[in-house]
């Protein structure tokens, strides 16, 4: 059987490495391209949600809840996605605005679905939801000022919108939720121009093709 020879490596000792400069390893930075602006995407779901249902409120449709999948699908979904999207753009105002208005259009829907026809009173309880966003509403009205005149015209003429379909609901009055559907249907094409001049600003890099007015809060 053949011999193996074995030796002794020696022991190293700290000093050893002394001054040693271990091999830079490259870094790979990788850039994501930034996100495009979800903003548009919220308007138009809530423009054409909001449209849907104030068309029914002011008299002007005669088949049955049109605007009850958007609210799941559109209204709902797309606003909450557009939501998340401002979180991750650090927008804490649009963020806010969409991801509200997404969860109030996906719990009305689920509302009318599973509660209104048990309740012992629906109108009131629609007035109490009304009043309840339009106190949110308020707050995120004065800070619209912040972003842009047409976003501020956005949440004016929603702010009304609940307004009267709160007292419309309250009083059980079809006219007055007539006249709310009707302000309804304004505050839907106020949005879907904002939407719109989203949209196409946006494809101009940022030039104002379509004007939406500059902050009057600084």
């Amino acid at each position: 059987m053949p011999e193996i020879e074995t030796r002794e490596v020696p022991a190293r000792s700290s000093a050893d490495f002394v001054g040693f400069v271990p091999e830079e390893v490259p870094q790979r930075k990788i850039e994501l391209p930034p996100p495009a602006d979800p903003a548009p995407l919220g308007l138009a779901a809530f423009a054409l949600t909001t449209f849907l249902l104030s068309a029914s409120n002011a008299g002007f449709t005669d088949g049955g809840a049109a605007w009850l999948g958007f609210a799941f699908a559109y209204g709902g979904l797309g606003q909450l996605l557009a939501g998340m999207w401002e979180f991750r753009k650090a927008n804490v105002f649009g963020a806010t605005a969409f991801s509200t208005y997404g969860a109030f259009w996906i719990g009305l829907g689920l509302y009318v679905l599973l509660v209104e026809t048990g309740s012992p009173n629906a109108q009131n309880d629609l007035g109490w939801i009304m009043v309840a966003f339009a106190i949110f509403n308020t707050y995120m009205l004065a800070f619209s000022l912040r972003v842009s005149l047409a976003v501020f015209a956005v949440f004016l003429t929603l702010e009304i919108t609940e307004i009267v379909l709160a007292v419309g609901f309250f009083q059980a009055s079809e006219s007055i939720i007539e006249i709310g559907g009707i302000v309804g249907i304004v505050t839907a094409f106020v949005a879907w121009y904002t939407s719109a001049a989203g949209v196409v600003n946006g494809m101009a890099a940022g030039r104002q093709v379509l004007p939406v007015g500059r902050p009057v809060w600084h």
